[in-house]
């Protein structure tokens, strides 16, 4: 039996950063999925941090973890949204994963008379990685691989160096790279520019690439001269130089591509057997985040809100959840720390649901609890995650269970009551990067719970992040007077999931529920909390309408 060849694709990006380099990627592999491939995707990113997990989310966006317990780059999340498959540890590399490994196979007498150089022994590791994926026993058709900065960047040149040589070791008709650059419009002058188009391709071109497709982002149409012109100087086809216009949301790009041909196209360029894509869900999907019927709004208080990217993935869950419940979630975006200088009542008289997420760090923690005993007293819908958790016991704690003072150890060393404090697990360590409870873990939940109704099933496995957690020694203070653990972890008996009693819909969870919400299948937690905000919605507004007629009266 002839053994499966498996094809590569590589997406680089020119001209500016930030062009959509991981959607145009995740896009493709949702084409080729939707014609029966099996598809994975790869980051390469040229940072020397070995991962994100100790870069600030101002710098790099949200981290996102796979179920194996990797801190990746957000790219990721998309990758996952889109084919709805799950990544791990190696669809992530950066430059100092790739460096160390390098430097660690030398360290133990690996390359014992050689002297250790970018080539071949840091373009050798990079191929590694990208072929340990491609020949793994998941058995994919295609591979994606997304390189990370722009063509021109100097940290980009060992990934760069490293594709021409693999294209050379696979064969062409096994290798497609892909090119997303921007074309410029200037409304001054009325035209758009190829230019810096040509400038990209050619920086290519020294380094040894020849581009196969070019996707041209633009805010106008790529009219035919303009599109000719660009083929003609970048050695192309035609037809394949892809106009790619700004769209309403992202999931569109994936119909839009697949109206311009790409997924034939690409196809066809691989020798892979072309058929009729399954798109019938996700166009049904796109329709209603366009059209939905209802309308609510929601607020999320953080302490990173300056940048969405921060919470790229709760941004994405939302959207999920809007379409299952056919209504746009409109999102308010609190600073924790200017509800420390007002009442909370100033920000949150006018949404329907608070969300806090996580983080790190005192700063900010006084206006999330401010929030949340605003959300806890008006029954309005709350979703705590993991240091939202965290601030909803230290609220409770303190006004309910009047314990003086409980605070986290994370925030206070030397408090009274520490009812958030360091794992066991976590006392000893000093180092900061990739040390913490990491990935998923298993969760049994009590079927009298608002997560039972909402996951219909009573073990779940959910990703981590985080340091902390609920001190056992106050889970019966808490219980007594309403806020009970409905979640814990079978094997350490740490509590997953805290819920409040007599209230609508009031929930903390310890684990990231956003990093496994899906297009086609949105997150049971994000689904049941807008649906929860909804209804609070509607009886508000019931109540403001005879309060209305009664004052008329």
């Amino acid at each position: 039996m002839e053994n499966k060849i498996t094809k590569y694709i590589f997406v680089t990006g020119g001209v500016v950063s930030s062009l959509g380099k991981g959607i145009t990627a995740a896009s493709i592999g949702r084409l080729l999925k939707a014609r029966g491939y099996n598809v994975t995707i790869i980051k390469l990113d040229p940072y020397i941090n070995v991962d994100p997990g100790t870069m600030s989310p101002f710098q790099h966006g949200e981290v996102y973890v796979t179920d194996d317990g990797a801190e990746t780059d957000l790219d990721l999340g998309h990758y996952e949204r889109f084919i709805d498959s799950s990544t791990g540890k190696s669809n992530n590399a950066t430059t100092g994963q790739i460096y160390y490994n390098v430097i660690m196979k030398e360290r133990r007498g690996d390359f014992l008379g050689k002297t250790v150089q970018v080539i071949p022994h840091i373009t050798d590791e990079i191929k590694r990685r990208i072929l340990a994926v491609g020949e793994s026993a998941a058995g994919y058709d295609v591979v994606l691989i997304e390189v990370g900065g722009t063509v021109g960047d100097i940290e980009s040149l060992p990934f760069l160096e490293a594709i021409r040589q693999f294209s050379l070791d696979q064969g062409h008709q096994h290798v497609m790279n892909i090119h997303l650059t921007l074309v410029p419009y200037l409304r001054m002058s009325g035209e758009i520019k190829t230019k810096p188009t040509q400038h990209s391709v050619m920086k290519l071109r020294e380094i040894g690439l020849q581009t196969d497709m070019l996707i041209c982002r633009s805010q106008v149409p790529v009219d035919e001269g303009a599109r000719d012109k660009i083929a003609l100087f970048c050695s192309l086809p035609p037809e394949m130089v892809i106009e790619a216009l700004d769209v309403e949301s992202i999931y569109e790009v994936p119909l839009e591509f697949e109206k311009a041909g790409v997924g034939d196209k690409v196809c066809d360029r691989l020798g892979l057997a072309t058929s009729k894509p399954d798109l019938t869900r996700w166009k049904h999907f796109v329709n209603k985040v366009k059209n939905p019927s209802g309308f609510v709004r929601i607020a999320i208080c953080g302490k990173y809100t300056e940048l969405h990217d921060s919470y790229k993935s709760i941004i994405e869950a939302f959207v999920h959840a809007g379409v299952e419940n056919d209504a746009k979630v409109e999102l308010k975006w609190l600073d924790s720390e200017e509800i420390e200088q007002k009442m909370a009542e100033t920000y949150l008289a006018d949404v329907s649901g608070l969300l806090v997420p996580g983080g790190f760090g005192e700063r900010g923690i006084e206006g999330k609890i401010r929030a949340i005993g605003y959300a806890r007293e008006n029954k309005m819908p709350f979703l705590g995650i993991c240091l939202g958790l965290q601030c909803a016991v230290i609220e409770f704690a303190g006004n309910i269970c009047r314990l003086d003072k409980a605070n986290s150890t994370e925030f206070d060393a030397t408090t009274p009551h520490p009812v958030i404090d360091l794992m066991e697990t976590q006392v000893k360590i000093t180092d900061k990067g990739g040390t913490m409870r990491l990935g998923a873990y298993e969760c049994v939940l009590d079927q009298d719970s608002k997560a039972f109704q909402a996951y219909k099933t009573l073990t779940i496995n959910e990703r981590h992040r985080h340091r902390y957690e609920l001190n056992n020694q106050y889970r019966e203070a808490l219980a007594e007077k309403g806020l009970k653990v409905v979640g814990f972890n079978p094997r350490t008996n740490l509590a997953e999931i805290l819920e409040l009693e007599d209230h609508p819909w009031f929930v903390g969870v310890q684990f990231h529920p956003e990093l496994k919400s899906r297009v086609l299948n949105a997150h049971p937690l994000f689904r049941e909390f807008v649906r929860a905000a909804i209804e609070y919605k509607s009886v508000r507004q019931e109540l403001e309408f005879h309060e209305e007629i009664y004052e008329n009266h």
